[in-house]
C-alpha cells in the first residue's frame, strides 16, 4: 500500500514539518525522561490507531534499550505493573490529552495534579507539547495513510 501523498518529497510539506521537527527536537531534548516520551508517543499513537509512528516509536525506544515487556504492556498500562507513578500519570495526561471529545472539559483537574506532582514546569510544558506532537503527526499519517512496518531506527535523525 501506498501512502496517498508523499510528504517525505513535496517541497510544502518539507517547508512545513521543518517546524514540526523543529518543535519536537527542542521537546525531545527537555528534562522530561526519553522513556517516558516514547511511552507518550507510543501511546497516543495506539489511541489514534496511527501504524507509522506506533511503529517507529516502539521501535525507537527498543533501540534505546526499552523492554519488550514494557513496550508490550503500553496499551493496558493501568493493569501492569512495570510501570512508575510518574510514567502513569504521563500516560494518563497522554490518553486524557489525546481523546479530548470523550470529555467535556478535556483534561481533568485529577490527571493534571497527579502529572504535577511528578513533573516540573518545564517537564509538564514538554508533556503538553509532545502530547501535542505525536496527535499531529499521528492526524497527518492517518490522513494520508502512511504504511507502516517499514521503519528503521536513526531513519530520521
Amino acid at each position: 500500500m501506498d501512502a496517498r501523498l508523499n510528504i517525505f518529497a513535496n517541497p510544502l510539506a518539507q517547508k512545513v514539518f521543518k517546524h514540526v521537527n523543529s518543535a519536537g527536537a527542542v521537546l525531545g531534548h527537555s528534562t522530561l525522561p526519553a522513556a517516558t516520551q516514547e511511552l507518550v508517543k507510543i501511546r497516543a499513537s495506539q489511541i489514534n490507531g496511527c501504524g507509522f509512528c506506533t511503529d517507529m516509536h516502539t521501535k525507537d525506544a527498543a533501540h534505546a534499550g526499552e523492554t519488550a515487556q514494557r513496550l508490550h504492556l503500553v496499551a493496558a498500562w493501568r493493569e501492569a505493573t512495570v510501570f512508575t507513578e510518574a510514567e502513569r500519570a504521563a500516560l494518563e495526561l497522554t490518553e486524557q490529552g489525546t481523546r479530548i471529545a470523550d470529555a467535556a472539559g478535556g483534561v481533568s483537574d485529577e490527571a493534571w495534579a497527579e502529572a504535577a506532582k511528578h513533573y516540573d514546569e518545564d517537564q509538564l510544558v514538554a508533556l503538553v507539547g509532545l502530547i501535542a506532537v505525536i496527535n499531529l503527526y499521528n492526524r497527518i499519517n492517518v490522513l494520508i495513510r502512511q504504511p507502516a512496518g517499514d521503519y528503521v531506527p536513526g531513519q530520521f535523525a
